[in-house]
């Protein structure tokens, strides 16, 4: 690529040109989410050999459109992964590891082969965006005809249950919640294709990294989307619902999309 190696092993001209060349400013929704999709991205790409160092902070946060604390929270997510490591000094910054998130102790081996050859990703995020925003918007309007009160209690607690779950809990927590508002919908034949594509969905969510930042995004959304859902606003229900299906799909394309 005609790239030059600066005193620290890092990297000049055309390699940087082509990292920043790829990334692109993300959606305000969904920053973190977006951003570390893209950077997983240049390191699927194979931008940033090993040992090379990435573009510096400030650089990537104006090209990506994000704060350089939600950058630090991006690389930090990367570090704990494996994929790159952070260096102190004159010559330091962030270094790549290994050969991208194919090496991640998340995405590991065979598993991982074996169930993408069994799942089609772009389909399965496709799908649960079309019955999920479906589901939010019909439940919506039906509580703008009139509230069921058993059906708002259910999903409140459905949505106490996301915000009381630790950690290891949360997917099984978020399923239910995603379920709940699936079933009070009032359309039978959504809540049982919603629940199939879910299964799918949590096989390729379970070989990815639980991320802190994006649970507690999660939540903001959900809490936003209950309550658009409650109030009977079904065009603001379907406008959370998706935003919040696009993190999911960048954090899920960011780790297990082709290169």
């Amino acid at each position: 690529m005609g790239d030059t190696r600066d005193a620290g092993g890092g990297m000049t001209g055309d390699v940087a040109g082509d990292v920043a060349a790829v990334l692109r400013p993300v959606r305000a929704g969904n920053g973190f989410e977006e951003a570390l999709e893209q950077i997983l991205q240049v390191l699927r790409l194979g931008l940033v050999a090993e040992g090379e160092r990435l573009p510096s902070e400030r650089e990537l946060a104006g090209r990506l459109g994000v704060s350089r604390m939600t950058l630090r929270e991006v690389l930090k997510v990367l570090q704990d992964e494996g994929l790159v490591e952070s260096r102190r000094g004159r010559y330091g910054g962030t270094f790549v590891r290994g050969g991208g998130p194919a090496a991640s102790p998340a995405a590991s081996a065979g598993a991982l082969g074996a169930a993408l050859a069994e799942v089609d990703i772009e389909d399965t995020l496709r799908l649960r965006e079309v019955l999920d925003v479906g589901a939010a918007g019909l439940a919506a309007a039906d509580a703008a005809d009139g509230a069921d009160p058993a059906a708002a209690r259910r999903l409140r607690a459905a949505l106490a249950g996301t915000g009381e779950a630790p950690p290891a809990d949360y997917r099984r927590a978020d399923t239910l919640l995603h379920l709940t508002l699936a079933e009070i919908s009032g359309s039978p034949s959504l809540a049982a294709q919603y629940a199939a594509v879910r299964a799918r969905l949590n096989e390729l969510l379970d070989r990815i990294p639980l991320l802190v930042r994006n649970l507690e995004h999660s939540q903001t959304q959900h809490a936003a989307l209950v309550e658009a859902v409650l109030a009977g606003d079904a065009p603001r229900a379907r406008e959370v619902m998706r935003e919040h299906c696009a993190g999911t799909a960048a954090l899920l394309r960011g780790f297990l999309g082709e290169a």
